[in-house]
């Protein structure tokens, strides 16, 4: 059996045609970032290898800077807040109250939410780290860090912000903190990682988006239990009562000396009094 003739393939109109000068601004425009042409299609082998390569420097960096951190919660939401405004004081109160537990307070290290959660564990004394990410309007590092690194991409940032996290604290924020909200929800869901607790907190803002979980879940496209992976409160008190229960006792978390760095090796521990960059 022969298969049918296909049509010839459709020509397409004058309006959307692709001309030379719409090829020369793609090509301007991947030259001007690499990291645009890595995600513009198949490049050649040299330039692939050679993505390989910047990736697994980001991790390592990651990996150098942040291994002496000890157990950790991160800190998602908008780099938008302003200082003295409700979900910024909100942010700053369950900073202090996570450094309080013991643990470091990690964040994307820009302004708003994440500032004001550094603020927060940096006031009370405890250690705080940002993992801040290289953009063309350059994020800039808050000040209330005690250790940080940019990274390149913002896969590996988001790897790192999971990766030595106990629980996750989601404050208002948009795409990029309904991103890394869902990629943790989702790890979670397919046992990338252990059941660690999600807290999120701004009744407010956050309602709607709620709803729409119990939602996927009534429709079936996520488990009935999932929604119980999100705790919804705007109560500091509670929020650490939970964390307490289910990040320290859960997991048998017991205060101890974190690991020594080797001054041989250019590695740095992280001491609130003196660490910075």
């Amino acid at each position: 059996m022969t298969p049918p003739d296909c049509p010839d393939l459709p020509q397409p109109t004058p309006e959307h045609a692709i001309s030379a000068e719409a090829i020369r601004e793609e090509e301007r425009f991947e030259l001007e970032n690499p990291d645009r042409g890595f995600l513009a299609g198949p490049r050649s082998r040299f330039h692939d290898l050679g993505t390989v390569f910047r990736v697994g420097a980001d991790f390592v960096r990651a990996f150098r800077t942040l291994h002496f951190v000890g157990p950790a919660v991160t800190v998602f939401g908008s780099a938008r807040t302003q200082p003295g405004t409700t979900y910024y004081e909100m942010a700053r109160q369950i900073g202090a109250e996570i450094a309080k537990l013991g643990f470091t307070v990690v964040t994307g290290g820009g302004p708003g939410i994440m500032e004001a959660a550094n603020r927060g564990a940096h006031e009370a004394g405890g250690r705080s780290i940002g993992v801040n990410i290289e953009l063309p309007f350059e994020q800039h590092l808050n000040p209330y860090v005690d250790r940080s690194v940019t990274m390149r991409y913002f896969f590996t940032r988001k790897t790192i912000l999971i990766k030595y996290s106990y629980a996750f604290v989601v404050l208002p924020g948009g795409a990029g903190t309904l991103d890394e909200m869902f990629e943790t929800m989702t790890l979670i869901q397919t046992g990338k990682i252990r059941n660690f607790p999600i807290i999120l907190m701004g009744k407010d803002y956050w309602q709607p988006l709620m709803d729409f979980v119990y939602h996927m879940a009534e429709a079936g496209t996520i488990s009935p239990g999932d929604p119980d992976l999100i705790f919804f409160t705007d109560d500091i008190a509670d929020a650490t009562a939970h964390l307490q229960r289910h990040a320290v006792r859960q997991f048998g978390l017991r205060r101890h000396k974190l690991p020594k760095p080797h001054p041989s090796l250019g590695e740095k521990g992280v001491d609130p009094a003196t660490a910075k960059g």
